[in-house]
This record gives C-alpha cells, structure tokens and sequence, in this order.
C-alpha cells in the first residue's frame, strides 16, 4: 500500500484508525443531535486524477473551520479551546455530573460552530455551574488553556464566563424580532460598535448610482466602527482571517494542478484570486466561471450564504467537494432541459417571468467532504451563485445531495415517525412508497428551478427585503417546487411513476408546515430561522385561504392533532396562488408586503400546539437535528513518493474527527 502521505498545506496529520467493517449510519446522539454517517458512493470508480482533486479539495474545505466559529462570535474560538484543553486534560472525576454535562455542551459547541445553536441561534445552556466551570479550568496547567498576550487563567474566565452563562450577554447569534435593532441586538461578529441604521446607511450609499451589475457588497468582511469612522475590515489574504486563508489557498492552488480541464483551472484560480484580492469583484468573475463549469468533480467554498446576518450582507464561510452522480442526474437533466417550459407555464404574473431562462445546470451529486457552515449540518440541495444579475445573465447552478438524503432516510426507517403524525395508514404507507422519491423531486424542483426562476423589477436591489429577505425567497423556491410535482408533466417526463406520488410530499409538507417543525422551538419563542418561517407562512396562508372549502385542516383524535389534506388539487390551486403572491413581492421589492406576510403567517406559534408536538416527540425518542460526521481520506503512496491512490474510510468518532480538527486544520489566533 505505500506510506501516508500529508503534503506540506498543514502540520500534523498520521492515520486514521482501521475502517470498520459494519458501516453504520447512526455514530452518537445528544442534546437534540444525532449524529450520522454518509457513504461517497462512486469514489473508488474515479481516476486517480480526479481522486487527487477530491482530495486536495477536501483539504481545502476543512481549513476555515475556525473561519465560521469567529464569525458566529468573537469569544467561540477561545471557548471552544477551553473546553477542548479540559476534555483532553482534566484529571479529576469524569463520572461527575458536571462534567458530563460539559462533555455535553463542548459536543453542542463543536455541532453549533460556537455557542448559539445552529437552527434557532439561541444561546446554549450549559448544563453546569459557572463556579463548577471556573474549578475545573482552574485545575488545568494555564499552559494547556487559550491564553494570549500575557493573560492569566481568572483574566480569561472573566472574558468567556459572562458569555457563557448570563443569559442576557449575547442572547441570540441572529436577531430577527420586529421592532428591534437586529444588529445590536445580533451576537455574530459580522459587525462592531455599529446600529442597524448605521449599516443600512453605509450599505445604501454604496448601492449608488445603480448599477444593474451590482457586485455583494459587504459579503466578504466584518463592518466597524473605530474612532467614530465605519470602514470594512476585508476577509482575505493579508487581511482579516489571512492565517486560515492563507492555508485554503494552498490546497487550492494544489488543486489546480490536477484539475479536470483548462475550464475547472480556470475556476480555481479565480477563486484563488478572489481569496488573495478580497476584491468582490473578483468573485462575481469566479462566480460566472463557476456556473458555467461541467466537470465531474466540484466544490463549494468561501464566503456564500448571508442567512447568519439579520440583514443579509455578510456571508459565512461554508464548503462542500462532490462528484457528478451519473445515473441521477438524469432526472436533474430532464428538469433542466425543460426550465422554459417550466417557466412560461408558471402562475406567476407575465411581467416577473424570465422571457429567455438561461444556462439552469442542474445535477445530482454524491458529497464527498462537508465544511464550514455545510457542517455537521448540512443542506440537502444548493443554487448558486446568489447574485441576481448573474442567474439572469449566466445562468445558476443547482444540485440535490442523494447521499446525504439517502443517509437521512436510511437514519429515518421504523422511527415511527410516520405512524405518530399522519392521519391515516393510507398516508402512511403513501410515504413509505413514495416519500424518498417525491422529497428528492421537490428538492430538485425547488433548487434547480425555483430558485432560478422569475426576475426583479428595473432599480430593485437583492436586499430590498431586507431582514424578510431569506424567508421570502425560500418561499418562493418551496412553492414553484408543490406547484410543479403535481403537475402532469412530472409524469408525462417520467419524473414521477404516477399522479398520484406527489400526495406523499404535500402530506409532509403540511404536517411538517403546521406542526412537526415547532420541535425545534423552545417553548415560549417564536419562529426566527428563515426556512422554518418559510414553510409555517406556506402551510398557515393555505389552511386560513382554504378554509371556506375545508381544503386543509386541523383534525383532532384521542388529544392528537393531524394536519389533514381533503382537497389535494385545490390545494395544488392554492400553492400557486401564493407563488404569484410571493413572487410579485420579491420581483417588485415590496418590503411591507413581504414583513406583514411573514408576520401574519410565519412567526407566531400556538403554545398549546406546541406542547402538544413536544410531548409527541418525546415519546418517540427521535433527534429533531442530524448531522454528519465526514469521511477520512489519505493519499497512498509508492516507496518513491509518487500517489498511487486516495483511500476513504468511515471509521471516525465525531470528538475524534472534532479533535483532529481543531489540532490539524486551527490557525486563527
């Protein structure tokens, strides 16, 4: 087999424990987590070539770990350090509850990337006492503890104690409460010493004159004020986070060099360039490259997403590696080829149609390496780039991740899930038949044309929605996804086996709009992550406009509540009515018709319900949340030197992987 090989982008590195030989999706479960596996399906099939890339890609896309956890909050990076150094130092006794209980909250940490949750972003409790905390920090060696500039141990409890535990000092990572300061009131640390209207001011100035190319502005960099003066503090290469950039670009110009055709090197480098120049500019250029590019092997990576910031500018850091699914991407393909029709058929006002649908790339792919905020949690499908001007101009890429829907499902089996939220056993064994099928179907809906489709208006910029912004446009994407898979034309394509199929998506859809979801909240809270706003505006506007034809409703039986379908084709009337709704408010830019929808139907949750759902769950003893743990891959070499091969292995724990992490790929100070 040769030696491992771990080329010169790091320190550290050695091998992996042996693969086990009884794969197994489930790894552990704590707090409202499970974690799983996933399988990369396909790998041992690619050339060495492609293996390579893969691999140096990988690389690349665990380096900004540390790049998310500084993002979500200033104090993440030391108090994740801190535990660390206790759970891998601490002498005293382990079978405490206390320290069982800190065993659970660093797990919560490593999951959450920081100490607000992933989902709700609500600050995490611990589970045990700040004087147990101060004792047991206390009883470590300081040179085992995250200490900088001369700082003594009772300095550095001063500095994350409070954080930790008052319940007051950075209460929530993303604030979306109406009425509110979103970013004094917002933990992240996208922005310092700054108002809301102080940033809408900055970021408003800078949108003129317009520009019909706008590039993101404000994607790439914290926003501060020192000194009285606002300036934008860059994420790059000589700037802030250079350390962790710095090692990205490495692997990144490694992956260059084994890149699949001139096109994909093109695309690297771009990106490569964006990372040195932190000039947005340059990553609109990437961006177009990256849309256009067909190889087998494809990544993510860099700062892309903006729904970590209540306003919507600045993007954390996430990454993925995947590879072309030959077979399944036929389906994505057939979707794609027909985006114009899809579009011109819509029930969407004319004037917010795309006359020309350009360059929709659609695919099903196989993920081989989850990183940043695609980790451990991860989404199911993607359409990017973001920018609107560039979907118009260029076109937009979309994938559905199949092994990762196919770990969720397998995960998912004689959960009793099914059994405990449908109406009937018809439903039930509806979505056993059908239910993997139409979920992916919606995926693929959703992200390769629902995302893509309609068009802004002339002078309406892509955050006039602001702080709605998110919810709205996965609304959008969730509707043109229930509107089309009830269509004819999914049979008639072959997309689906039957017209009958598509009943199992709306059945969990609307159970999972009206009641599953609230799992995820605490009692007393309201709905503030985008997604789960999206769904409940969706399944609450359909329930009240349904109402006069009991369309849709609330049944009760034995004290349970069941979301119940009678009329699947008015419903299927209904979705499109809201489509054309929320299309018009996203192509015209209405910012009060998109806050008073979204207020209506999205925010507010029934406390009685909710304790329902709780008690429900509860029951059934199932995670609301999973995650993943990764692969491992190692470069096997010849006794020259040369890569002969690239293995994969599924055996590592998650504090194992998490450990490993944080000791190999942590270059933030």
């Amino acid at each position: 087999m040769g030696t491992i090989l771990m080329e010169a982008c790091q320190s550290g590195g050695g091998q992996r424990s042996g693969e086990d030989e009884n794969f197994s999706y489930p790894v552990e479960r704590f707090a409202d987590v499970e974690i799983l596996r996933y399988r990369v399906p396909g790998f041992e099939a690619l050339s060495l070539q492609q293996k390579k890339l893969v691999y140096y890609l990988s690389q690349a896309a665990i380096e900004g770990r540390d790049i998310l956890f500084d993002q979500h909050g200033k104090h993440n990076l030391t108090i994740r350090r801190t535990l660390e150094a206790i759970y891998q130092n601490y002498a005293g006794d382990t079978a405490a509850a206390g320290y069982k209980a800190l065993v659970v909250y660093l797990k919560r940490v490593w999951f959450s990337s920081g100490i607000h949750h992933h989902y709700a972003t609500d600050k995490l409790a611990p589970g045990f006492s700040q004087a147990y905390f101060t004792e047991v920090v206390q009883s470590l060696d300081p040179s085992l503890l995250p200490l900088q500039d001369g700082q003594t141990v009772d300095e550095l409890l001063a500095a994350i104690a409070p954080v930790m535990f008052d319940p007051t000092v950075d209460a929530k990572r993303v604030n979306q409460a109406d009425g509110e300061d979103l970013i004094a009131t917002s933990a992240n640390n996208f922005y310092s010493s700054l108002t809301q209207k102080e940033v809408e001011r900055f970021y408003g100035e800078l949108k003129k004159p317009a520009n019909p190319t706008p590039v993101s502005h404000g994607l790439n960099s914290r926003l501060a004020k020192k000194d009285g003066k606002i300036a934008e503090e860059v994420w790059k290469v000589g700037g802030l986070y250079s350390e962790a950039i710095e090692k990205i670009v490495c692997w990144l110009e490694k992956a260059a060099s084994v890149a699949e055709n001139d096109g994909q090197k093109s695309v690297i480098e771009a990106l490569i360039k964006f990372y040195q120049t932190g000039d947005l500019k340059s990553f609109d250029d990437y961006s177009i490259l990256w849309a256009a590019d067909t190889s087998r092997v494809d990544f993510i990576n860099g700062f892309i997403e903006t729904y970590g910031d209540p306003l919507g500018y600045k993007g954390t850091w996430e990454a993925m590696v995947n590879f072309k699914n030959l077979e399944a991407t036929k389906r994505t393909e057939i979707i794609s080829g027909n985006a114009q029709w899809f579009e011109d058929n819509s029930p969407v006002d004319k004037r917010f149609k795309k006359e020309v649908v350009k360059g929709v790339s659609a695919k099903v792919i196989t993920a081989a390496i989850l990183g940043g905020d695609c980790y451990p949690a991860t989404p199911i499908g993607i359409n990017l780039p973001n920018a609107n001007w560039i979907r118009a101009l260029h076109g937009s890429k979309s994938v559905t991740i199949e092994n990762i829907t196919d770990a969720y499902d397998k995960a998912a089996q004689g959960n009793g899930f099914a059994q405990e939220f449908y109406w009937s056993q018809s439903e039930v064994e509806l979505m056993s038949k059908y239910g993997f099928i139409t979920s992916n179907m919606h995926t693929d809906l959703h992200e390769c044309l629902g995302h893509a489709s309609g068009k802004l208006m002339p002078g309406v910029g892509q955050g006039a929605l602001k702080a709605y912004g998110s919810a709205i446009e996965e609304a959008r994407a969730d509707l043109f996804g229930l509107y089309y898979i009830a269509d004819a034309k999914m049979v008639a394509l072959g997309l689906l086996p039957n017209d009958t199929a598509y009943k199992a998506e709306y059945n969990k859809f609307m159970t999972n709009g009206l009641l599953t979801q609230l799992v995820r909240i605490v009692p007393g809270n309201n709905l503030e992550e985008p997604h789960m706003r999206n769904r409940q505006l969706i399944a609450r506007w359909v329930l009240e406009k349904g109402a006069p034809e009991n369309v849709v409703e609330l049944k009760k039986q034995n004290g349970k509540t069941y979301a119940v379908i009678n009329d699947y084709g008015k419903l299927r009337t209904l979705f499109g009515e809201l489509l054309s709704e929320i299309q018009r408010i996203r192509s015209e830019g209405d910012y009060s018709g998109a806050k008073n929808i979204v207020e209506a139907y999205g925010v507010k949750v029934d406390p009685d319900l909710h304790g329902e759902i709780l008690a429900r769950y509860q029951k059934l003893n199932i995670a609301p949340y999973k995650g993943f743990v990764n692969p491992a891959y190692e470069l096997i070499t010849d006794q020259s030197g040369e890569v002969t091969d690239v293995k994969v292995t599924y055996s590592e724990g998650y504090a194992e992987q998490m450990l490993r992490y944080s000791k190999e790929h942590s270059w933030l100070k």
